[in-house]
């Protein structure tokens, strides 16, 4: 059951869109960065996943790390 008020896959994938945005970087560029660490996916696949906003915290660090992002403010949720 979701918690009152929260739709907690729009936070998600708010957060991983507007840092992808904030590093200036398209689905693409997340593909291939990604595919540098390791994780093979591709472009449309990713887009899907983060527009469903139902993917696995993993996929969810995987592209943070991908992308370099070393800190997620919380409070701006």
């Amino acid at each position: 059951m979701a918690a009152k008020g929260k739709d907690w896959k729009a936070k998600v994938k708010g957060t991983l869109k507007a840092e992808l945005k904030r590093q200036g970087l398209s689905y693409a560029d997340l593909a291939e960065r990604l595919s540098a660490i390791g994780v093979k996916d591709n472009e449309l696949n990713i887009k899907n996943k983060i527009n469903r906003g139902t993917f696995t915290a993993i996929f969810l660090f995987q592209c943070l790390e991908a992308i370099g992002c070393r800190t997620i403010h919380l409070e701006n949720l």
